[in-house]
C-alpha cells in the first residue's frame, strides 16, 4: 500500500497522478505497485510539485512495516537506533530557512532513491567474506549534518583481515556532545582529515562488491548515499546485513539495541568505542556470536 499527500502542488501534477493512483481525498492519493514503479513516480512528484509539498507513505521490510519520504517540507525523516521517526524542526530553525529558496528537482528523495533498493536484499547468514561498515557523524540529520568519520573491517573465513579508516575533512565546528562521544576534535580533522569527494572512492574500493554487515544500516547508508548524490558519485547498492534487526530478534531481554549495550552482553571490550574503526570490530564480534545463536 502507498499513500501520497500533496499541498500546494500544480493541477496538473494532480491530474497526472489520477492515472496511478485512487484520491480518496483532496490531494490525498492511493495505489499500490511495486517498488521500481513508486521510486519513479515519487522522483516525477517531486520534479513537477515546485514549490509544493509532498509525503509518500509505503509499506517496508523494516520492524515498523512502513516507511516514508518527503518533500519541501520542514519534517525530517530520521533514523533513531533502527526505529524511523519524525524530526520536527525547532522555531529557530524554521527561522534560519525562512529565506531559503526550495530547490527543484534533484530531492532529497531522489537522492536516496537508489539506496532503498539495497533495503531487504539482505545475503545469507553463512559468508566467507564480507566488510563490516561504520560511519561517525556530526548529527542525526543526513541533510544538516556530515560524515565526520569512516571506518570498515574486511572479514575472511571469520577472522579481520584489512581495515580501512579515515577522518573527513569539516566546513564548520564538530559539535561538544560529539567531541565528548567520539574523542575527535577540529584539530584532529584539521591534520588528519580529507575531503569527502576523495574518501568515499577510496571506501567503495576497499568495499568492492562484497556485503556489507553494519549496526542501524540504514542510517550510515542513508548518510553515505546522500552524500554520493552530493557529491555526484556512484551510490553504494551492495547487500546488507544488520545487526541491529537480527539482535531485536534474539535478544529480547536486553534494555536496548545500543551497540555498546549488545557488546557488554557478549563480553566484548568496548574501550574506544564510538570511533568507527573500533565499532566496525564491535560489529564482527556481534555478528559473528549472533550467528551462533
Amino acid at each position: 500500500m502507498i499513500v501520497v499527500v500533496l499541498s500546494n502542488c500544480p493541477a496538473k501534477l494532480r491530474g497526472d497522478l489520477t492515472k496511478w493512483m485512487f484520491e480518496i481525498n483532496t490531494n490525498v492519493y492511493v495505489g499500490q505497485f511495486s517498488a521500481r514503479v513508486r521510486d519513479e513516480l515519487w522522483e516525477r512528484i517531486c520534479e513537477n510539485v515546485r514549490s509544493g509539498e509532498a509525503t509518500m507513505v509505503f509499506s517496508s521490510h523494516g520492524e515498523q512495516k512502513m516507511d516514508f519520504r518527503v518533500h519541501n517540507t520542514t519534517w525530517e525523516p530520521v533514523d533513531f537506533d533502527g526505529l524511523k521517526l519524525m524530526l520536527r524542526p525547532s522555531p529557530e530553525y524554521l527561522e534560519s530557512r525562512k529565506d531559503l529558496a526550495l530547490k527543484k528537482g534533484f530531492s532529497k528523495a531522489a537522492k536516496l532513491r537508489q539506496s532503498r533498493r539495497s533495503v531487504g536484499k539482505r545475503p545469507q547468514m553463512k559468508q566467507e567474506e564480507y566488510v563490516v561498515l561504520d560511519l561517525e557523524t556530526t548529527g542525526l540529520s543526513y541533510t544538516e549534518d556530515e560524515i565526520l568519520e569512516m571506518a570498515a573491517l574486511l572479514v575472511k573465513d571469520g577472522e579481520p583481515a584489512e581495515s580501512f579508516q579515515v577522518l573527513l575533512s569539516q566546513n564548520r565546528s564538530i559539535p561538544q556532545n560529539v567531541v565528548e562521544l567520539t574523542g575527535i576534535t577540529d584539530d584532529m580533522v584539521n591534520r588528519e582529515g580529507i575531503p569527502i569527494i576523495q574518501a568515499i572512492p577510496l571506501l567503495t574500493e576497499f568495499i568492492g562488491e562484497r556485503s556489507l554487515v553494519c549496526h542501524n544500516g540504514s542510517f550510515d547508508l542513508t548518510f553515505l548515499q546522500f552524500a554520493c548524490q552530493k557529491h555526484r558519485i556512484a551510490p553504494v547498492r551492495n547487500p546488507y546485513v544488520d545487526t541491529l534487526i537480527l539482535a531485536r530478534r534474539k535478544l529480547r531481554e536486553l534494555p536496548d539495541m545500543r551497540l555498546t549495550t549488545i557488546a557488554r552482553h557478549f563480553g566484548l571490550d568496548i574501550e574506544g568505542a564510538h570511533r568507527a574503526l573500533k565499532d566496525c570490530y564491535l560489529t564482527f564480534g556481534i555478528y559473528e556470536k549472533l550467528k551462533e545463536m
